[in-house]
């Protein structure tokens, strides 16, 4: 009796804390959820906001313009959805004109050998036997290899070298290829020799507007790409993406003009942009800016997208459950309610997503360097907490 009375005066101690924890305003266990040591709290950028009501139940420095790490990765898959659509597909095309056969390249992240494969099958199936050259053109970008504000090393280490024409991700003959169309051109040769299609020597080019279509592949729709890039925090494929953005919106297949669609598309939506600055699409680059009124201000306008909604929710890592947070807040209330980007270099680290239908929610926090340890306790505190709330308010 008297163990069995202990047992119960135990458990009850055990959940005082939690007990006085979940009594106290929201406001203030967001506050304390923050408070972890090593962090810089005049570095941070916090906002936390009510989707049923459009109320800010909390925030720090909530216009502070910080590096965002791959929150940045957001924004990208905000105006892509916005312009090009889930739907959307990059494509790729073999074109003949003069005896030359041309494999151009329309910024697809996603193509492979074995996709590649196809589109020699079908030159084949055309009835072209022979062709004098094969020429890689890569036209629809430009062909800067890194976007503005990389660190070096952030070239092969963090990203392979951009390209409209790129295939397996410029992984060729054991090496990664600093002339992705060159190697996508080399790769391409050797499938139409096994398809009975021989050719010259292997160039780059432009291909004549005059050109004769013999053969076409596609990528799967955006809504995928999109969520390998977010789940995973795909640097390529963001990249990819917001060139992809220059290109289909502005006519240019740069960096520059990509971020500008995404600026414009951010304006036009009503997303505060002071001190917001699109530099690449990854959130690689140290001359990115975000701040947390404009991500909380970006997650709220897709929500009440109905076309985006979805898409954009999906995309995004789970708690507990897949990408980059499938190791992270593992257990209740946060596993499976919290669905978040997550952004992390050794100047910045990030955290920003929904939790359930309640909140959205953006911790920005820097650092030179930041402690990478602290500042996730922190955003993986301050998500837990919203989830707590949200289980609560059920």
């Amino acid at each position: 009796m008297r163990r069995g009375l202990l047992a119960i005066v135990a458990a009850a101690l055990a959940l005082a804390p939690a007990a006085a924890s979940s009594s106290l305003p929201l406001t203030t266990r967001l506050a304390n959820a923050l408070a972890v040591g090593g962090n810089s709290s005049s570095l941070s950028s916090v906002v936390a906001l009510d989707l049923r009501s459009g109320n800010v139940v909390f925030a720090r420095h909530a216009d502070l313009a910080l590096e965002p790490a791959s929150n940045e990765k957001l924004a990208i898959t905000y105006a892509a959805l916005r312009d090009l659509g889930g739907t959307y597909r990059f494509k790729t095309d073999a074109l003949l004109a003069g005896g030359t056969l041309y494999l151009k390249g329309f910024g697809d992240p996603t193509l492979t050998s074995a996709r590649l494969d196809k589109l020699a099958a079908q030159v084949a199936a055309a009835g072209v036997t022979h062709a004098g050259r094969l020429v890689a053109d890569e036209s629809w970008f430009d062909t800067r290899r890194t976007a503005p504000g990389w660190k070096a090393s952030f070239l092969i280490g963090e990203c392979p070298p951009l390209s409209a024409l790129i295939v397996d991700r410029a992984f060729y003959d054991h090496h990664v290829a600093l002339n992705p169309a060159v190697a996508a051109a080399g790769v391409f040769r050797k499938l139409l020799r096994k398809h009975g299609v021989a050719t010259g020597p292997v160039g780059v080019g432009r291909a004549p507007t005059s050109s004769k279509p013999v053969g076409e592949v596609e990528s799967a729709p955006l809504t995928g790409v999109l969520k390998a890039m977010d789940r995973d925090s795909d640097n390529f494929r963001a990249e990819m993406v917001l060139k992809e953005l220059g290109a289909q919106i502005r006519g240019l297949g740069t960096t520059a003009a990509g971020a500008a669609v995404v600026r414009h598309d951010l304006a036009a939506d009503g997303i505060p942009l002071t001190g917001v600055v699109i530099a690449d699409g990854s959130g690689l680059s140290q001359l990115d800016r975000l701040t947390a009124t404009a991500l909380t201000s970006l997650l709220q306008a897709a929500w009440n997208n109905p076309v985006m909604k979805l898409p954009f929710w999906s995309a995004l890592p789970v708690a507990g459950v897949n990408g980059t947070l499938e190791r992270r807040m593992e257990k209740a209330p946060a596993r499976g309610a919290v669905r978040a980007k997550t952004g992390t270099t050794n100047e910045a680290s990030a955290l920003s997503g929904f939790v359930r239908d309640r909140y959205v929610f953006a911790v920005l926090q820097n650092g030179a360097p930041v402690l990478t340890w602290s500042a996730r306790k922190a955003e993986d505190r301050f998500a837990t907490a919203l989830a707590s709330a949200s289980e609560q308010a059920q």
